[in-house]
């Protein structure tokens, strides 16, 4: 589809997660302002499908992440009323993790104890219990030593990153902004006068040019963000819930860090009302990938995930994927976001909120990344998020 307009404000490269959010606060505002997507959002090709993503507002990632998660959930209920669509469920949050805090997630260790920390800074409710009376509480988690410690979160559980996507998508081109899809952006051209964006379908200049194009960021932008950026393919799957399952009948999302850093980690989802199947993942970060490598699940990966992390650990839950989908992540040295402005060209501003935890904060970000490019300033800090940390 060719783009129509030959000028606009701001141009928005890439329509997932962030780049929706950014899109629909900035339209929301009056900017007049272009979306474009090298596919038709939302779809199954970058990091913002699969139809759940965890949520929590005890971030143990760190405190700059706070203000972004709490305006995002703000977002989504405001969403939820404009559209009507359901896109926040708090079934709960269990963090679970050796009591020794040794393990790692997210290249932190401790992670319970910083979660519970930003909790109790943050107001969050939330508790902090052991292995017994985790497993009273949840007897579907069968493989507990009896050396964890969890971390409880009430008012977390999961978006529908769908649903989310197309609800911002929506409200953007209702409040104007310009929406082009399956429009592959091919190179960025700081001018006097703007950036010019070249696509497939013709060229346009903006004032201001934002991408959030996640795995395709780091090839179109070159350096440094391709040498800081690494995609990893990582595989989901759906698997079977055995009638008369001991999953209680508010089962909470989970994060489920073992001993053994990298390996033996899972998250997972309690299963979506009328379903009786339960979506579990795991995360690696030992094979890089590329943005166009096949999404394609082998059959052979669900056997092997479940043979690795569910047999044994999850009580109920049987063997033979129904579905699996591969989804990316586009990843820093740091494993924190990557936000800054491009270094030869203050007009072009990467947006990577990535590393495997970048949804829950996407709403928020959008909005604060719309009040600076509107008024100059952030109402929340990013400066933790620059290429400053790198150099």
């Amino acid at each position: 589809m060719p783009v129509t307009s030959r000028r606009t404000d701001v141009a928005v490269i890439g329509l997932g997660a962030v780049g929706a959010a950014i899109l629909y606060q900035l339209a929301r505002r009056g900017v007049r302002v272009l979306g474009l997507d090298r596919f038709s959002p939302p779809h199954t090709q970058g990091s913002s499908h699969g139809e759940t993503r965890i949520t929590r507002e005890g971030v143990g990632e760190g405190e700059a992440y706070r203000p972004l998660v709490r305006e995002s959930h703000r977002i989504w209920r405001d969403l939820e009323a404009r559209t009507g669509e359901k896109l926040l469920t708090a079934c709960g949050l269990v963090l679970i993790a050796p009591a020794d805090g040794a393990s790692l997630a997210h290249g932190r260790s401790d992670f319970v104890g910083r979660s519970a920390a930003a909790a109790r800074a943050g107001g969050i409710a939330h508790e902090v219990i052991d292995a017994a009376e985790l497993a009273r509480r949840f007897p579907h988690f069968a493989g507990l030593r009896g050396g964890e410690q969890a971390y409880l979160e009430p008012g977390g559980g999961y978006v529908a990153p769908e649903r989310c996507i197309a609800a911002q998508l929506r409200l953007a081109a209702a409040h104007g902004a310009e929406i082009r899809t399956d429009a592959p952006v091919r190179a960025l051209r700081p001018e006097a006068a703007g950036v010019r964006v070249e696509t497939d379908a013709g060229a346009v200049t903006a004032d201001r040019v934002v991408v959030a194009a996640g795995a395709w960021l780091g090839p179109l932008l070159g350096p440094p963000f391709d040498a800081l950026l690494t995609v990893n393919r990582q595989v989901l799957h759906w698997f079977p819930v055995d009638p008369g399952a001991p999953f209680p009948a508010r089962a909470p999302a989970f994060i489920w860090i073992a001993p053994s850093p990298g390996v033996d980690f899972l998250y997972g989802f309690p299963p979506l009302p009328g379903e009786a199947r339960v979506k579990l993942g795991t995360e690696q970060f030992v094979r890089p990938s590329r943005a166009e490598e096949a999404r394609a699940a082998d059959p052979a990966e669900a056997e092997a995930f479940y043979a690795s992390h569910v047999a044994g650990r999850l009580a109920g839950v049987a063997p033979g994927a129904v579905a699996s989908a591969a989804c990316l992540y586009t990843v820093t040295p740091d494993r924190d976001f990557l936000i800054d402005d491009h270094p030869e060209s203050d007009r072009i501003l990467a947006v990577s909120a990535c590393s495997g935890h970048g949804f829950k904060h996407s709403a928020g970000l959008g909005a604060a990344l719309a009040e600076r490019l509107v008024t100059g300033r952030s109402p929340v800090d990013l400066a933790p998020f620059g290429l400053a940390r790198f150099r």
